[in-house]
């Protein structure tokens, strides 16, 4: 059985569907081992129509069934930078190495493997499969919302990021913020003329420091994350031209992963406000020159119940009883927020994500099998009880 979930990795693995390219080929391939199955299968689109999220339910539509969730796109992979092809999964001393092994196209290829048992024994559940998930969760509101027209409301949701097969039940919300500064060019003999948009930057950008500091040390605390505080973050910044020429262009990118329950709306009215007085400071000197705040993505946080359908099956399959916190952003506070039980677990390590060289070891895609295979008894004492 393990054969067949490797099978569909390494598959899922073949197709290169990093952050700026298309998933349509991998959909194509996902509905092609379906559709035979009796699948019924709902897309979202993204506004260009290059990417979709899928939708895949199976068995009764009068029953409330599971979802089993994650995302197929990966983050980009440097070939140079491994020791194998990313983009063809390889074993390699009891590890599956390949892009987006890990995080998260394993959990995907076990969901396919485990879904002919499944349907097989006509349970209700969906595969929920989302695009752009790795720049900010960017298309599965769609899907969520069109959860809706489903005949009927889903029980509860089942998230497969990478948790060593723990329960978590709470993570971080994330807002990625893009900040794009116009100043005035100019020689820099003349420096006094200009407005310097890199420096402007990096005021900002000083001033988000000082925040995270004054976070770090506040109050507002909650020992199960690690870190235990609200982080801010800058990821890149690109500015100017040459050393010689007061910088007119700069833009920077920064993000807020916020603790449930933090007054993230009161941050960033301190941001705006420290940002519109350094509109002032520079229009006094260039009218034309301004700063933009754009939120680019935002991801809410999961706030999950211990005590909720979602947590005592994930307890059940794992055999683990204990409930975790994790920093990294999911689509589960998606799912949270429309009113479905939802808990994130899967195989695999997040400390191997991201990273060249990605893997997953066979022993938890082996523990993410047994997952599966004791939620479908369960799916199925549930049909007899009902009955």
């Amino acid at each position: 059985m393990l054969d067949t979930a490797l099978f569909f990795t390494k598959a899922l693995v073949a197709f290169n569907t990093s952050t700026g390219q298309s998933n349509l080929n991998l959909l194509d391939y996902v509905v092609e081992q379906l559709k035979p199955l009796g699948g019924r299968f709902r897309f979202t689109h993204s506004d260009d129509g290059s990417k979709a999220n899928l939708l895949a339910s199976f068995g009764p539509d009068n029953q409330a069934g599971i979802i089993l969730s994650g995302h197929s796109d990966v983050v980009p992979a440097k070939a140079a930078d491994w020791s194998s092809d990313p983009f063809q999964a390889t074993v390699r001393n009891d590890r599956l190495y390949g892009r987006g092994t890990c995080d998260m196209k394993s959990f995907l290829g076990l969901c396919l493997s485990m879904a002919p048992e499944f349907a097989t024994a006509n349970l209700p559940f969906h595969l929920a499969f989302s695009y752009d998930e790795e720049i900010g969760c960017v298309g599965a509101p769609r899907m969520v919302d069109d959860l809706k027209n489903l005949p009927t409301r889903p029980r509860l949701c089942i998230v497969g990021e990478p948790t060593l097969m723990r329960t978590i039940i709470g993570h971080k919300g994330k807002t990625n913020i893009l900040c794009r500064i116009i100043g005035r060019e100019c020689h820099s003999s003349t420096h006094h003329l200009g407005v310097n948009a890199v420096e402007i930057a990096a005021d900002i950008i000083h001033f988000l420091t000082q925040k995270q500091r004054n976070i770090r040390n506040g109050d507002t605390l909650d020992p199960g994350y690690d870190p235990p505080y609200t982080t801010l973050h800058t990821g890149w910044i690109h500015g100017g031209k040459a050393v010689n020429i007061v910088a007119q262009d700069c833009s920077f990118e920064f993000e807020i992963r916020d603790l449930p329950g933090s007054d993230t709306p009161a941050l960033l009215d301190e941001i705006n406000r420290y940002v519109a007085e350094r509109i002032a400071e520079m229009q006094q000197i260039a009218p034309e020159s301004g700063i933009s705040l754009e939120i680019i993505s935002k991801t809410p946080p999961l706030t999950g119940a211990e005590d909720s359908e979602a947590v005592r099956l994930a307890h059940h399959c794992t055999g683990n009883s204990s409930c975790e916190k994790v920093c990294f952003g999911t689509e589960a506070g998606l799912f949270c927020q429309a009113g479905i039980p939802t808990v994130v677990c899967g195989p695999g390590d997040i400390a191997q994500a991201h990273r060249p060289d990605e893997f997953i070891s066979l022993d938890q895609l082996r523990q993410g099998r047994e997952f599966l295979v004791r939620l479908g008894q369960w799916l199925q004492s549930q049909g007899r009880t009902s009955t």
